[in-house]
Parts: structure tokens; C-alpha cells; sequence
């Protein structure tokens, strides 16, 4: 177990060091933890060295006092970076870990090797709703938003026929601290990259799940138009794509990061 201290927050992190291999970093979406990158470690660790971290407010990090902001979760990154001592690494980002990868993208372009923005947008949802969650989250607790949640997560298909990754799933949801997830919500809220992300030069791959509900193929297709040169990667996933489409996800992030093209008719 590791963790780094910086300012307001102690991140909790683990690094598996590859000798002489490229840096990949992971970062998590809103409401899961490290874990939720599982099922890609086999594969990843063949070729990278992979950096995982718990988000603030997440996880084993701690959870400072809210609201929360992308900016402020992206200079966690960049400070994480610094005290290991790693100058460039590729990052690849789920949801709000996809928003902070945004980020980096515009304002520390320096540290990147390539980016992979998965299951993200320049903005997600409207502000009515998420103030509704967060208060809803407050008065009543985490679980009065997990069937919603997991509904827009999975697939009904998946659902019905992987019970036990759901349940996982489910006990990341029940284990957040309330003002880590109200707080972090009020960061995704709060961000709308709709202008910035055409400041982003790294090579860039979007990869989105063809029925995913909260940041949706449209979402993607932004994404791809403002960031030169950026490749997509479509899947039959909904918005946790890395898990329900969990083997074309690895592959399609290790062919980009190695230089190949996605194998994905859809690649641009």
C-alpha cells in the first residue's frame, strides 16, 4: 500500500513498475475506486508500467472538505507525477477520470505521452441534475442512487448475465463516503470543456460505449472533431465500457498507446 500527501489530500496509489517499459496511468470514474481497472491489468502490465490511484474522495484517498473541482483533481495527477519522479506517462481516463485527462490535455500537455479519454465528455449532464443527486445523496445516502446508477452503467444484457461484476460494482457504490461522491459530483458539474478541448495536441484516443446513456456516442463524436487527429474506438458497452467490454477495451488502448490503429471500422 502506498500513499502520497499533498496540500489538502492523501492519495492512496499503486504503481506495478515494469523495468524500461512506458508509464501508463489509470484514473477512475466517479463513485468506483483503482479496482474498477481490474480486469485490464493482465494485459496492460505486459507492455506498461501502470500506475493506478484513487481519485480524492474516493477509494483509500482521503476525503478532503468540498466542493470539488477537475482543475484541483488534475493538479492531484500532476503532483503524483512529480513525487514519483515520472516526467511523461500515456493516461487513460473513464468519466470524470476522462474529464481530468481533458484537463491535463489542455494545461500540462508536457507530462503526456499519448491520452486515452474513454466514456467522457467536455460536459456531462446539466447542472438541475446534479444538484438533485448531490442533495438527494446528502438527505438519503449512496444507496438510494445505486439502481439508477448501476442502470446506466451496464447494459440490461450485462446485467442479467454477469451478476457478480455488478455486484462489485455495487459494493464500490456502497463503500464511497457521502461528501467524497457529493463533493466529486459537484466537480463534474461544474466542468465544461466544450471550448478548451480544442487546445489538445496529444495524440488522443475516444473511446465510447455504443449505448451509453450518460456520455453518449454524440458526446464522443465532439470530442473527436475538436481534438485533432484524435482516433475512436466504438464498443457494445454502456458507460463502464473498460468492464462490460473488457477485452476489446485492453486491446484497443494497448494497439493505440503501441502506435497501432484501433481495430475498429469506426477509427478515424
Amino acid at each position: 500500500m502506498a500513499f502520497f500527501e499533498s496540500d489538502d489530500v492523501r492519495i492512496y496509489y499503486e504503481f506495478d513498475e515494469v523495468a524500461h517499459a512506458p508509464v501508463l496511468m489509470l484514473s477512475n470514474s466517479l463513485g468506483t475506486n483503482l479496482s474498477m481497472w481490474s480486469q485490464q491489468i493482465p494485459e496492460f502490465s505486459k507492455h506498461f508500467s501502470v500506475l493506478r490511484y484513487d481519485s480524492r474522495g474516493h477509494g483509500q484517498s482521503s476525503v478532503p472538505r468540498g466542493p470539488y473541482s477537475i482543475e484541483r483533481m488534475g493538479r492531484d495527477v500532476v503532483a503524483l507525477l512529480d513525487e514519483l519522479g515520472l516526467s511523461r506517462v500515456h493516461f487513460c481516463g473513464l468519466s470524470m477520470g476522462g474529464m481530468v485527462g481533458q484537463w491535463l490535455g489542455v494545461n500540462s500537455a508536457h507530462r503526456l505521452l499519448k491520452l486515452v479519454l474513454s466514456n467522457t465528455a467536455a460536459k456531462i449532464g446539466v447542472e438541475a441534475t446534479w444538484n438533485e443527486r448531490i442533495e438527494t445523496v446528502r438527505q438519503h445516502g449512496m444507496e438510494t442512487i445505486i439502481p439508477s446508477t448501476l442502470g446506466r452503467w451496464y447494459t440490461e444484457e450485462f446485467r442479467a448475465r454477469f451478476p457478480a461484476e455488478v455486484a462489485t460494482t455495487r459494493a464500490m457504490l456502497q463503500s464511497m463516503d457521502l461528501e467524497g461522491y457529493a463533493s466529486s459530483c459537484a466537480a463534474v458539474r461544474d466542468m465544461d470543456y466544450r471550448e478548451e478541448v480544442k487546445r489538445i495536441s496529444t495524440p488522443t484516443l475516444v473511446i465510447f460505449g455504443t449505448e451509453d446513456p450518460v456520455t453518449t456516442p454524440s458526446d464522443a463524436r465532439f470530442l473527436v472533431d475538436c481534438i485533432a487527429g484524435a482516433k475512436t474506438l466504438e464498443l457494445h458497452a454502456a458507460h463502464l465500457a473498460n468492464i462490460e467490454a473488457a477485452d476489446a477495451f485492453s486491446r484497443g488502448v494497448v494497439d493505440f498507446l503501441l502506435g497501432s490503429e484501433p481495430d475498429d471500422p469506426q477509427s478515424k
